[in-house]
């Protein structure tokens, strides 16, 4: 098994969901990006998906669409991804690096396959591509034991749910709400009914991303996901942080309070 695939047989053992925590390369600076990831994983988040910024984040909320603004502003390049999973890797975390397509193509499939199996990446969460137009790196992946990761929505059809599922390798990405990324103050039963469509289709775990925000909300959703996603609220740790080591703060605090919240019983 993958190191996903088998964080998430150990979680499952352990009667819970694994934590998921996102974060940006490069913000607020690389070093600074580096340091925070590292930080999650010493309290409590299984795996970390490290963001690569992009110039036209069309699923992206303003809170992470800020933050890849200022680690662009800040010359972070693509390269900069392969140090920060190395630096997780090496906390002991598996690394998803979560990208629009677009970059990887401009690098090279097969060459961004190699370099980021040779860092110790896990694999890779392509928002913007979907299977029946990922065969290359499909391939790719697999020749560097890299899982792939697609992504279902409300919208998917179960026909559309069945080709992206047969597809995934790690887990499976629902992404539970319509439209951009970002903190939400509740949760509906969106996530609840997508999961339960996406087990119809495939044994393969099945994380969630909702903009879980609370460890009071990681509960709920960790009561029917087989993961819980993090994003915007992690973020906005360092956002809204008044200095670097406040936000190190924030975000070992929240981590941990969510690390709880999946850790509840069931």
């Amino acid at each position: 098994m993958s190191g996903v695939a088998t964080v998430l047989a150990k979680t499952r053992e352990q009667g819970r969901a694994a934590l998921v925590g996102y974060l940006p390369v490069g913000f607020p600076d690389l070093q600074g990006s580096i340091d925070a990831m590292v930080a999650m994983v010493e309290s409590g988040v299984d795996i970390v998906e490290i963001g690569v910024p992009y110039t036209d984040p069309l699923m992206d909320g303003p809170v992470i669409a800020h933050a890849a603004d200022v680690a662009l502003q800040n010359g972070t390049r693509l390269a900069d991804i392969f140090t920060a999973v190395r630096a997780v890797a090496h906390a002991g975390a598996p690394a998803l690096v979560m990208t629009y397509w677009n970059p990887v193509l401009r690098y090279g499939v097969d060459r961004f396959a190699d370099d980021l199996a040779r860092a110790g990446g896990a694999g890779l969460i392509t928002p913007d591509l979907i299977p029946d137009e990922g065969a290359q790196w499909i391939v790719a992946a697999e020749r560097n034991g890299l899982d792939h990761v697609f992504l279902v929505a409300p919208s998917s059809t179960p026909q559309r749910l069945r080709s992206t599922t047969s597809a995934c390798t790690g887990f499976v990405y629902a992404a539970s709400s319509m439209g951009v990324t970002g903190a939400r103050t509740s949760v509906g039963d969106a996530a609840e009914v997508l999961v339960t469509r996406t087990r119809q289709m495939t044994a393969t775990p099945i994380c969630v991303g909702l903009g879980v925000s609370t460890g009071a909300q990681a509960a709920q959703v960790a009561a029917f996901a087989d993961g819980v996603i993090v994003g915007s609220a992690l973020v906005r740790c360092l956002a809204d942080a008044a200095s670097p080591a406040d936000g190190l703060t924030a975000i070992r605090e929240l981590s941990a309070e969510l690390a709880a919240g999946v850790r509840r019983k069931r």
